[in-house]
């Protein structure tokens, strides 16, 4: 243990998997604004380049249950060293990368491993600390979390222009080897019960999460009533019918079905669920609206999006020692109650919306973010026992990533009828062309010149019209969710008092 007391060890573990799960934070979302540099470098087409971020969310969201499970069984810090090392290759070998097949091979091996940074992390928190602190502690990871989330789209767009885009991978190597070091020393190994693995139950849950999830991210693109998609709808509901009929069976399942009747635990996935709604279909439009509609730039956006980042960065550990003192339940319900009020002050924005106004709703959205990422982990970790920690940890965030996934696949389809209705009023044209305006936004008055013969600054005041009945629409579709959420969660708690005195063992036993 060497000089520092144990004490001191376990905030060492803390900064260690911090590092981990940061790491995997930022590759979630960093991607986004540096695909135009890796288009013009690699030379394919955008619909080829998606596939950077759909393969790693299709990875990170398919296995992330199967490998909590893992790490119960065969050790998180063992199991958290494999994510960890795979991650740098994975980092590596996408720096590298001179074609766009070997880059998304590398993507999906990253969301491999990030489904073990997401899950080990929170379980070897969860162990190091006593339920007294554990509070604080998630406040802590959270807030290290959300910065990487909120911070991912400036930091890609500010590495790929300043050093090119290969060093939004590299960059990761370092910083992985620095949290294999911290954790060689600061983890303690540790495990939950000693069953086996379910073999059956693993492989439907592979056909069946990868299906849904392929379903979510590429539905929109293929048209939800085509073939192959109907085909995946099916083969997805089949297996995960199929699955839960498995692990109602055996006597290891992956899943444990009993965490859904808990309604502490249920309480915090649909909080879970909406906060990954809101904030992955936000900050897809909300730098599309600094960007074109205030004409900023990739600089002046991260600026103005630290009211959101700083928000989750600064308020997480507070929120952390308030959950230790007063619990999750009231910090929960205040911040999805602040996302509603922030979409609600954002499906106001215009071409004139005052930089105070701006801002405000921008910061209500952070603290709202603060007050459900790290209080929703502790109200679902709480209400389990320690031994399924990781599988209650992967079950959380699989429903957290499938909550962001459908969020923005039908957000982004919220954004698009609305938008295009509203630009072919004002263009009096039903053409592809106008949808294509519409879904690149930043390049529509372009795209308009090659089929309209109006002056420039006409066609982009269209563009900026349509963008903004598209961006309202989207705020007023998340304040809608969010209330909906917000009262599912008040409903599920409402006797909280009367469960917290029930042990976990009884809870689930």
């Amino acid at each position: 243990m060497g000089v520092f007391a144990q004490p001191q060890r376990k905030w060492w573990a803390l900064f260690g998997v911090s590092i981990a799960s940061f790491l995997g934070c930022v590759d979630f979302t960093i991607v986004n604004t540096a695909l135009p540099a890796l288009q013009a470098d690699l030379g394919t087409s955008f619909e080829a380049l998606q596939w950077v971020i759909n393969g790693f969310i299709l990875a990170l969201s398919s296995f992330m249950v199967l490998v909590g499970r893992l790490a119960d069984l065969y050790g998180r810090k063992r199991v958290l060293f494999i994510g960890l090392t795979v991650f740098g290759v994975a980092s590596l070998a996408a720096g590298v990368a001179k074609g766009i097949d070997l880059l998304v091979a590398a993507r999906v091996a990253q969301g491999l491993a990030c489904a073990v940074l997401y899950t080990a992390s929170g379980a070897i928190v969860a162990n190091a600390f006593p339920a007294s602190e554990q509070g604080r502690a998630f406040g802590v990871l959270f807030s290290v979390n959300g910065v990487g989330l909120a911070s991912g789209p400036v930091l890609g767009g500010v590495i790929a222009s300043a050093l090119g885009w290969q060093w939004i991978f590299l960059l990761n190597v370092p910083f992985v080897l620095l949290s294999l070091a911290i954790c060689a020393w600061a983890v303690d190994e540790s495990r939950g019960e000693a069953h086996g693995l379910d073999g059956w139950g693993a492989l439907l849950l592979l056909i069946g999460l990868p299906s849904l999830v392929l379903l979510i991210v590429q539905g929109g693109a293929w048209g939800w009533t085509s073939p192959i998609s109907l085909a995946l709808l099916v083969v997805a509901a089949l297996a995960l019918v199929a699955f839960i009929q498995v692990e109602r069976r055996v006597k290891a399942p992956i899943v444990d079905l009993t965490l859904f009747a808990n309604r502490r635990f249920v309480a915090a996935v649909v909080a879970s669920f909406a906060l990954a709604v809101f904030y992955c279909l936000a900050f897809f439009v909300m730098p599309l609206y600094l960007a074109l509609i205030r004409g900023d730039s990739v600089h002046t956006s991260g600026l103005l999006l630290l009211p959101t980042t700083l928000g989750v960065a600064v308020l997480s550990p507070v929120v952390g020692r308030l959950v230790d003192r007063k619990g999750p339940g009231l910090l929960i319900q205040a911040g999805l109650a602040l996302f509603v009020v922030s979409a609600l002050l954002q499906a106001g924005f215009d071409t004139h919306t005052s930089l105070v106004y701006l801002l405000g709703a921008f910061a209500l959205m952070g603290v709202g973010w603060a007050c459900v990422l790290g209080p929703s982990t502790v109200l679902g970790m709480s209400s389990v026992p320690a031994t399924i920690s990781s599988v209650a940890m992967g079950s959380l965030m699989t429903l957290h990533n499938i909550g962001g996934g459908l969020g923005l696949a039908i957000g982004v389809g919220v954004y698009r009828f609305f938008a295009a209705r509203e630009l072919s009023a004002v263009s009096s044209s039903q053409a592809d062309w106008v949808n294509a305006a519409v879904a690149q936004p930043e390049q529509g008055a372009a795209l308009l010149t090659e089929h309209l013969s109006q002056a420039p600054e006409v066609l982009n005041g269209w563009v900026q019209q349509a963008f903004l009945h598209g961006y309202q629409a989207v705020m007023v579709f998340l304040a809608l969710v969010l209330a909906v959420a917000l009262t599912g969660v008040v409903l599920l708690l409402r006797r909280q008092s009367a469960q917290a005195v029930e042990t976990p063992e009884h809870a689930h036993g």
